[in-house]
């Protein structure tokens, strides 16, 4: 049967083998492997892996698509050590939140007759792990897709088609540009959540801050509980597109503070305010288009024609073996008596 391995089984790896176990993709099996034994066992139980895998060999060993979905920097060890593992063919792709240097490192460890297409799913919860892991998570989601320039159109196809199985809409993009844009819509706002939270709660009052804090504090701050380990990586990986967005912010603050302290400047305050709440109701009430998906497909098509390639892929690796070992038969019975 095909397989397909997930490397990764927090809220995103774990969302993902919900969603696919709900699809009604048959004849697919599901591999999953986690650096936590327990975790692996329990993602088992819960129906988002058919095959909890002790270790990455077991994971990927036949395994026609790898879905990487660990923390940012523990990809580049990933990739290094199922690089060796992996059969001519297999598609690889991950989860991570940014782009640039992923892709770098998959084009540096994996062999050419592998194809490594990015992926990051514009969607999460701000509370981690597998405990948190639903199948509808990607549901009306867009996904991110970066190819590297080496990887094959099937298999762009392929992670597509995963993506739309799990309810998500592909749009494809280059990685540049993708780390730039999340660099202000989405790693900005979890620095600023963590500032003021870090801000607040290191404030001698705290007890009596805490006290008064509202809905207002805790939309603000909800990034703030984000996993230290994605927020971390996330900061090494995107530093200079983060740092240019978070000296813009400051500078937009120091805006508004001067506005704020400058008594003549009370007009100009209060345009500002009903500037960005006007432009934020129009955002809310009518969204710009998003991207045009890759291609246009339908989901039993998806399923249809991902199954297609891992059933080729498959049928490829078996027919391989048992040609070897015709082959290694042939050998033996050619053999001397005494040679044997």
């Amino acid at each position: 049967m095909p397989r397909l391995a997930i490397i990764g089984l927090g809220l995103i790896g774990g969302s993902i083998g919900l969603a696919l176990k709900q699809s009604g993709l048959r004849d697919l099996e599901v591999a999953g492997y986690d650096r936590e034994p327990d975790v692996t066992r329990r993602a088992k139980r819960l129906g988002a892996i058919d095959r909890d895998a002790h270790d990455l060999e077991d994971a990927v060993d036949g395994a026609a698509i790898v879905v990487i979905a660990t923390p940012i920097l523990h990809i580049r060890k990933v990739l290094e050590e199922i690089a060796p593992l992996l059969g001519e063919g297999a598609v690889v792709t991950d989860t991570a939140s940014t782009k640039r240097e992923v892709l770098a490192w998959a084009d540096e460890l994996l062999p050419q007759t592998v194809s490594f297409v990015g992926g990051h799913p514009i969607a999460g919860k701000e509370t981690p792990g597998l405990d948190a892991a639903e199948a509808s998570l990607f549901k009306g989601r867009q996904w991110a897709i970066t190819p590297t320039l080496g990887a094959a159109e099937r298999a762009i196809q392929t992670v597509e088609n995963l993506v739309r199985l799990c309810g998500a809409e592909p749009v494809t993009i280059d990685a540049a540009e993708h780390d730039s844009y999340l660099a202000a819509v989405s790693h900005l706002p979890l620095i600023a959540a963590t500032a003021l939270f870090s801000l607040s709660s290191s404030s001698r009052a705290w007890p009596e801050l805490a006290a008064l804090a509202g809905p207002g504090f805790r939309d603000t701050t909800r990034l703030a509980s984000s996993s230290p380990d994605l927020s971390h990586d996330i900061c090494l990986t995107n530093r200079e597109n983060l740092v240019h967005w978070i000296d813009r912010y400051m500078e937009e603050l120091q805006r508004l503070r001067r506005l704020i302290e400058d008594e003549a400047s009370q007009e100009d305050l209060i345009a500002a305010f009903a500037r960005v709440q006007a432009t934020r109701d129009a955002f809310l009430e009518a969204p710009p288009a998003k991207p045009q998906p890759s291609r246009a497909i339908d989901i039993a098509s998806a399923g249809d024609q991902m199954l297609s390639f891992m059933v080729g892929d498959y049928v490829v690796r078996r027919t391989r073996e048992v040609e070897e070992m015709i082959r290694q038969r042939e050998k033996d019975a050619m053999r001397r008596p005494d040679e044997r």
